[in-house]
């Protein structure tokens, strides 16, 4: 589990885990360049297009509350906005 935490590139994981987990990463870090070819490829290991749904939405929600626990200081110490 620590390579899943620090690095999930070097982690052993499924095809279809890394697929999904390149994905998120897409997802956060530019959602805007997501593609049709991503899609396929999540697509190609298994993933169904409610499961993609799925995956896209956690992802995002996330990204979402993470962003807004960032911006009012939640879980600093000490510290808040």
């Amino acid at each position: 589990m620590r390579a899943l935490r620090e690095d999930y590139t070097r982690a052993p994981l499924s095809v279809q885990d890394r697929a999904m987990l390149d994905y998120v990463v897409q997802v956060t870090s530019d959602a805007t360049k997501i593609s049709r070819r991503d899609l396929d490829s999540l697509r190609s290991t298994g993933f169904a297009d409610k499961a993609i749904l799925q995956i896209t939405l956690i992802a995002s929600w996330f990204n979402y509350i993470n962003r807004v626990a960032d911006a009012l200081g939640v879980g600093r110490d000490g510290e808040s906005a």
